[in-house]
């Protein structure tokens, strides 16, 4: 009996340690899955935020981005001339990209500097509504930055647009629209301009009146069209022969005027008489007419003959009249009876 109970204890323990060791291996089983569970929570939290923290780097981009686009339209916005507003866009790629040179050659006529011939460099092109603008040409631009680069070369380009349509609708404000010369308005604003400077600097200015000769016959003979073709052919000859300083612009019908800066008496007559040869000299070829015409020219000096605009204009005005008087083709300043 005491043996069978030993035995039955025995069992008991035997089964007891067998249960509680499938217990543990249960417990450590669902521990592990458990763990294994956590783990790829942590991993797939731990993914998760770095998912949210790249799209929070790349909002923060994108808002960047968005706002130096902001900045540099801004800025571009301020400035009327395409130099200016190049230098804004130069500086502020400056603090995005990596570049060693970036330039802005213009794609017209005469003003057309030469791209370098380098693979070093990258062109992009500024596309306007019918014609390229120009190039931006950037050397040591890294491939990771071109993306970059494009778009805000794009936003120059749109600006670009903007200033050269404000300079053209400017330029047609202030040039006469036959003969492409400054306009009355505008030459008599830089006439005040000019003389107030004068005045202060105490420096000498000179003005011209110029008409041109028998101007009504050539209507008369050979009709309106031909005499178009006189005045934008005398305007040209002006132009070509005064300085960059000086103003020419038409003053009404078929006459002409000229602000000369720091010009005396002497050097308005040394002007006038280039201009009258000029046109002298000159054959205009308009449609199937060959004409020749001649030009009479009064001038007055700041502050010999006067003080104002409109004693200058009046003085000069009366010396072209005697120039009319004298035969024509000729300058005459006023209070000095010079001939050609």
């Amino acid at each position: 009996m005491l043996l069978l109970m030993s035995l039955l204890i025995v069992v008991f323990i035997l089964f007891m340690f067998y249960f509680a060791r499938n217990i543990t291996e249960q417990v450590q089983n669902d521990n592990k899955q458990s763990l294994a569970v956590l783990k790829e929570d942590v991993v797939r939290l731990a993914q998760e935020k770095e998912k949210i923290s790249e799209e929070k780097k790349f909002a923060e981009q994108e808002a960047s981005d968005i706002f130096t686009l902001y900045d540099i339209t801004k800025e571009i916005s301020k400035k009327s001339y395409e130099q200016e507003a190049f230098e804004v866009f130069r500086a502020t790629l400056k603090e995005k990209v990596s570049f060693e040179d970036c330039r802005l050659i213009h794609a017209e006529g005469d003003r057309r500097k030469k791209i370098p011939d380098s693979k070093d460099y990258f062109i992009f092109p500024l596309q306007g509504r019918k014609r390229i603008l120009g190039n931006i040409i950037i050397k040591g631009l890294r491939e990771q930055d071109k993306d970059k680069f494009i778009i805000l070369a794009q936003q120059f380009g749109l600006a670009l647009r903007r200033i050269i349509l404000y300079q053209e609708i400017e330029q047609a404000a202030i040039t006469d629209s036959l003969t492409g010369i400054h306009t009355r308005r505008y030459l008599l604003e830089r006439f005040e301009e000019e003389l107030q400077r004068a005045t202060i600097k105490k420096i000498p200015l000179s003005f011209l009146m110029i008409d041109v000769d028998r101007f009504k016959s050539f209507n008369d003979n050979y009709g309106h069209l031909v005499g178009d073709k006189i005045l934008k052919a005398v305007s040209f000859l002006i132009q070509e022969n005064v300085r960059e300083i000086d103003y020419a612009g038409r003053y009404g019908g078929e006459e002409f005027s000229v602000v000369l800066p720091d010009t005396d008496n002497e050097g308005g007559f040394f002007v006038a008489e280039r201009i009258r040869q000029a046109i002298e000299e000159a054959v205009i070829e308009a449609y199937d007419t060959t004409a020749k015409v001649t030009v009479s020219l009064g001038i007055s000096c700041f502050p010999a003959d006067g003080k104002s605009s409109m004693e200058l204009i009046d003085k000069a005005d009366w010396a072209l009249y005697r120039s009319k008087k004298r035969g024509r083709n000729c300058v005459t300043a006023f209070g000095v009876y010079k001939s050609k």
